[in-house]
């Protein structure tokens, strides 16, 4: 018996990393085209250049649609997360279980509906409220969407939290706000990040709803990547991709490493 388990660990291992090796694969191509000599995709390169990546950042076209995609991204991460969180202190304070777990159903309804469906439904009401190509638009638009991923993380740090916490700081004094802020919110950090990072990566990578909301004067990089692939098979395509994969990789694992350590500071 003592024999199987180091097997079994071993042989779960092994299928674990080729089910993650098979995920990533495709992911982990588009860095070596990034670097092709050659005006074409072609894997693996023959020669190698870091031109398309001076093309990248030398276009004023590339560059202004990431910086779009970044700011409406990080306004999306900041009202989704503040929305959440109310939605959560509102679904937990509600005394009827059935109630609230129709409002959460109701909440994650974006998650379960076709993007198309919500993209022509977005598209018709910001017409007539002359949102369409604007950043409000944009932000309003992709909140929907994002939304539904920060009420899930901060529920479920709701989940794990000590009621008892909040009813020992209201008995030594302290009034409701002073005990959300000194009680509650730092012991749900780790969930209000975790919903936060969710709401911008959803931003961030958002093709279909942003297709039908852009305007030639505001495009996001998701849609100018799309439609540089409409048009031609430029490598800059490539090293546009690479710069997204770096730079949300490294946002997870930054954010995450400052979540770990909150909560060994807690802990501790």
């Amino acid at each position: 018996m003592d024999r199987i388990r180091p097997l079994t660990r071993s042989l779960l291992w092994a299928i674990s990393g080729i089910v993650a090796l098979w995920l990533i694969a495709p992911t982990l191509v588009v860095i070596p085209l990034s670097f092709t000599g050659k005006a074409s995709f072609v894997f693996p390169p023959d020669t190698w250049s870091l031109q398309w990546y001076e093309s990248f950042f030398t276009s004023r076209e590339w560059t202004s649609a990431l910086m779009n995609s970044l700011l409406i991204g990080l306004l999306v991460a900041l009202v989704a997360t503040v929305l959440g969180l109310l939605a959560s202190l509102g679904l937990r304070a509600l005394i009827s279980k059935r109630l609230a777990n129709s409002l959460r159903i109701g909440l994650l309804v974006p998650m379960v509906v076709p993007g198309i469906v919500v993209a022509i439904g977005i598209y018709a009401i910001f017409l007539g409220l002359g949102l369409v190509g604007t950043v409000l638009g944009f932000v309003l638009a992709h909140t929907v969407l994002a939304l539904p991923f920060t009420v899930i993380a901060i529920t479920a740090g709701f989940a794990g939290f000590d009621d008892r916490l909040e009813l020992a700081a209201l008995s030594l004094g302290a009034n409701r706000i002073e005990t959300f802020f000194r009680v509650t919110l730092p012991n749900i950090v780790p969930g209000m990040v975790s919903g936060a990072l969710f709401a911008f990566v959803t931003s961030f990578d958002e093709v279909v709803l942003s297709l039908f909301i852009k305007s030639p004067y505001l495009n996001t990089l998701p849609v100018l990547m799309y439609a540089s692939v409409t048009r031609d098979t430029d490598p800059t395509l490539a090293a546009a991709a690479t710069v997204i994969l770096v730079f949300t990789t490294t946002l997870v694992i930054g954010a995450l490493v400052l979540s770990g350590r909150k909560n060994r500071g807690r802990k501790s």
